[in-house]
């Protein structure tokens, strides 16, 4: 990542910590609940985490950091943002965890080879000028056999892009969703890996949010919202995971056309 960009990563993420409520995570919800598709899936695929050594890259507010250090792993949450560290600590103080904090960018890691059982990055290599060279670095710092990965954002929605357009207020500028040709190059580093995309229809959901709810998008983050609002919208979701579930099955080339792609990979 570029000093430049670096930079103003680091003070958008700086400001969006110093605007969050640590009342507001809905940490359960963000791995468990029905709109959690992604966790769910990575969840299944990592098993017991106890004892395990975690790294949670471009950690943000510390979510996934605190979720995975409740159910026993032994977690660094590293980012760009002193902010979002420090947002993070405090998150998981409210939730009774422990979790060790670095602030550091995606592709300068402070961590000897080999250090850590799983690498998790979540949101973040589509911020990164250079998305081989990042996950080279987070390549590097796992252990051999230890598990990778990502969960990002893919380029070829159009409404999907709509609403980036709309949304700017809440996002940086030199954001650049995945493509094909990166999602081979981080699957191409691993000597065995999985990627699996998710919503589709699904997100009928921000259409909701934005005609029926009247949310701005730029006063609510909707990726954020799903969570928060589950319980409320579960009738709404449901039954659109399940088209989607099939959908994606009986016709593959649409998947590049979903929200996001998880990449789970072994070293």
């Amino acid at each position: 990542m570029g000093a430049e960009v670096a930079g103003g990563e680091e003070a958008f993420h700086d400001a969006w910590a110093a605007g969050a409520r640590v009342e507001d995570v809905a940490l359960d919800a963000m791995f468990e609940g029905c709109t959690a598709l992604e966790h769910r899936y990575i969840l299944r695929r990592l098993g017991d985490l106890r004892g395990r050594r975690l790294l949670d890259v471009g950690a943000g507010l510390g979510e996934a950091s605190v979720y995975f250090a409740k159910r026993g792993a032994e977690v660094t949450a590293s980012d760009v943002s002193g902010g979002m560290l420090e947002f993070a600590g405090r998150l998981a103080a409210h939730h009774g965890a422990r979790i060790a904090t670095v602030q550091a960018p995606a592709d300068a890691l402070p961590f000897p080879d080999g250090s850590f059982d799983i690498v998790y990055i979540a949101n973040a290599l589509h911020h990164v000028a250079d998305v081989p060279a990042a996950v080279g670095e987070l390549r590097r710092v796992l252990r051999p056999g230890g598990t990778f990965v990502s969960i990002d954002p893919i380029a070829y929605n159009p409404a999907i892009n709509v609403y980036r357009r709309m949304a700017m207020g809440v996002r940086t500028e030199d954001e650049h969703p995945l493509r094909r040709a990166d999602v081979a190059a981080i699957r191409g580093m691993f000597a065995a890996s999985e990627a699996r995309m998710f919503w589709l229809l699904a997100l009928a959901l921000f259409a909701k949010f934005y005609l029926i709810d009247r949310v701005d998008p730029n006063a609510d983050r909707y990726w954020k919202r799903i969570f928060r609002v589950e319980r409320e919208i579960r009738w709404w979701f449901r039954p659109l995971a399940a088209m989607d579930d099939i959908l994606l099955r009986l016709v593959p080339p649409l998947r590049w056309w979903c929200w996001n792609v998880v990449v789970v990979a072994k070293k």
